[in-house]
């Protein structure tokens, strides 16, 4: 399951709602990932407007990702059209690889943690940002200040990650707890109430959706923004957990039932999500139409390169 992401791609902050950079980056990857060739600036612009954006605020943010390298652009007369630059789609499959394969599965685990430690210059915090937050999407969290650990995280990308900035100092162990006292615990690390609370508000915020999905209940228009919600909140979910070992889990925990949901509505609604998007290349670009796809939970294509 890979999910390092090198630092020299310039991919918007994760906020909170439905902000358009991040949109049209999940856009490119749920519905032009096969395609060859590059989207007009128009369909892009009225497919954000679908999220409730304005026209303006969606040329803005995809001039933003454009300047930022992310998106790659060319003319033809008056007209822009864009796709994604190579760099940016390599990292943002291995994102998609993530989301979906997150929670289908118990991982085996020997009881081993793995252990950073490193240390950024206080005049370097947008540096720390960027390990903190890599960290956490690899399975990482602070034990205490400059040590974090994880159950499972990758060695390998965990150097990648490390080597690809100028941290300064950084140790990576693998070992077993010997001792530990109170907040010494690795299991500490991690809320653990708090991200079965959010499982929990996760099923009680989707399920009702996929019984309407299931129900044929959901139209091609709302099925696309729909379908961008649930993927959306998953990945919040798949930041928070580090796919805790089971034997660590209180009972009942709700992880693969959220797991389910998530798959099931964003498999169930690709086809109508998918006819949205074809109905506004249609309107800008007819020739376009037939290249429109859709993913599934189990269809993610082989890692890139």
């Amino acid at each position: 399951m890979e999910a390092h992401i090198q630092i020299d791609v310039d991919l918007p902050r994760v906020q909170a709602g439905s902000n358009p950079q991040h949109l049209v980056l999940g856009l490119f990857t749920d519905y032009w990932f096969e395609a060859e060739g590059h989207l007009p600036s128009a369909v892009l612009v009225e497919l954000l407007t679908e999220f409730d954006n304005t026209p303006a605020s969606a040329r803005s943010a995809i001039a933003r990702l454009a300047r930022r390298n992310v998106l790659e652009s060319t003319r033809e007369g008056r007209r822009t059209f864009y796709r994604l630059a190579p760099t940016a789609d390599r990292v943002l499959e291995r994102i998609q690889r993530r989301v979906v394969e997150f929670g289908t599965e118990d991982r085996a685990w020997d009881g081993s943690w793995t252990t950073v430690m490193f240390s950024v210059p206080d005049d370097q915090r947008d540096l720390r940002y960027v390990v903190k937050t890599r960290l956490r999407w690899l399975g990482y969290a602070p034990l205490y200040d400059g040590v974090w650990v994880s159950p499972h995280a990758d060695h390998d990308q965990t150097v990648e990650l490390f080597e690809s900035v100028d941290v300064g100092n950084a140790t990576v162990l693998r070992s077993k707890v010997t001792y530990a006292v109170n907040r010494g615990d690795p299991l500490t690390a991690w809320d653990v109430a708090a991200i079965h609370a959010s499982y929990e508000e996760f099923i009680a915020e989707f399920e009702p959706l996929l019984d309407r999905v299931e129900h044929g209940l959901v139209g091609t228009a709302e099925a696309l923004v729909a379908r961008t919600n649930v993927k959306d909140a998953w990945r919040e979910l798949v930041s928070m957990d580090p796919e805790l070992p089971a034997s660590l889990l209180p009972p009942g925990w709700p992880g693969r039932r959220a797991q389910r949901v998530f798959a099931r509505i964003y498999d169930g609604l690709g086809p109508l999500a998918e006819a949205r998007v074809r109905q506004i290349l249609a309107k800008h670009a007819p020739a376009l139409v037939a290249k429109a796809s859709h993913r599934t939970t189990t269809s993610t294509p082989p890692s890139k390169t």
